[in-house]
């Protein structure tokens, strides 16, 4: 996409990769071919492949405003450990920088770093590897984090060994770049975090204001527009999954029919659009 406008903020799309993620049966537990059938015709337009895997983008939003260039989300990144998804595993690319080149910014243009929860492919690029020592991407940003996912990153590394603890966020905390906030905090006069719990205790939407016009970052809240019709599916990975299912309801009632542009993470291209009401559910209606 190019630059889009909210008021007088600038808004474009740094993408990462774009392509099949998993089962769409493994990916939403209580997905059925039955309740499928009369989507597909839709779904298979770019969200669904003919092997029934999810298409997903991995992608940051760049927002401008009078105060700030702020990146929301940072992808995966390079030479992340992470195991559990081998296309993932040691990356070593180039397009998102590329596209962040593309867009006329360098990491030094940087001034907020967002992340609307801290799993590996919404915080990867906060830091780069360097003589074999994680060191933050971007050198003159403050990395906006929410306190209570720090919290439950430094957790999940006790627990399970999780690496984006210690290759995500630790470093940017040690080079004192980072600023632990709440799940409604303030980042400038145009922009502030909309809590959004479920997938993570401390997920964040981004909600952007300017001059009467309104976007939103939905981050992982949602991740296909099959959970516009049907809101109760839940990723597998979602943590606390009733506490999600009733998020993403309050999200899409809440911005359902409004004129509030919905900035997706991981619905197919162009990924942003518009929530509009489809019977007794919703429907994402694409920008064009």
């Amino acid at each position: 996409m190019s630059w889009m406008t909210i008021g007088d903020v600038g808004i474009g799309r740094v993408l990462e990769s774009n392509g099949p993620f998993m089962s769409i049966y493994d990916f939403f537990p209580d997905a059925t071919p039955e309740a499928l059938a009369p989507h597909r015709h839709w779904l298979e337009q770019g969200a669904l492949d003919a092997n029934d895997f999810l298409v997903m983008p991995i992608q940051s939003y760049v927002v401008r405003t009078p105060q700030s260039t702020i990146l929301v989300d940072a992808c995966v990144g390079n030479h992340k450990s992470v195991k559990w998804f081998p296309a993932w595993d040691q990356q070593d690319g180039t397009s998102w920088e590329r596209n962040l080149a593309a867009l006329g910014l360098g990491v030094a243009d940087i001034d907020v770093v967002l992340c609307t929860h801290l799993h590996v492919d919404h915080s990867g690029w906060n830091t780069r590897l360097v003589d074999g020592r994680w060191v933050p991407t971007f050198p003159n940003a403050r990395y906006v984090l929410s306190q209570r996912e720090v919290t439950q990153a430094e957790k999940n590394w006790e627990k399970y060994q999780d690496p984006v603890w210690r290759e995500n966020v630790e470093p940017v905390i040690d080079a004192g770049q980072a600023v632990l906030v709440a799940d409604d905090h303030e980042v400038d006069a145009c922009v502030h975090l909309e809590p959004t719990p479920g997938h993570t205790p401390g997920h964040c939407a981004v909600h952007i204001a300017h001059r009467g016009d309104e976007a939103v970052v939905t981050g992982d809240l949602i991740h296909s527009p099959i959970q516009c019709h049907y809101p109760h599916w839940n990723f597998k990975f979602d943590a606390d999954k009733p506490l999600a299912a009733a998020t993403r309801g309050a999200f899409l009632e809440r911005y359902g029919e409004s004129t509030t542009r919905v900035l997706t993470s991981h619905f197919p291209l162009p990924s942003t659009g518009h929530i509009r009401r489809a019977g007794e559910a919703w429907h994402f209606h694409y920008d064009d």
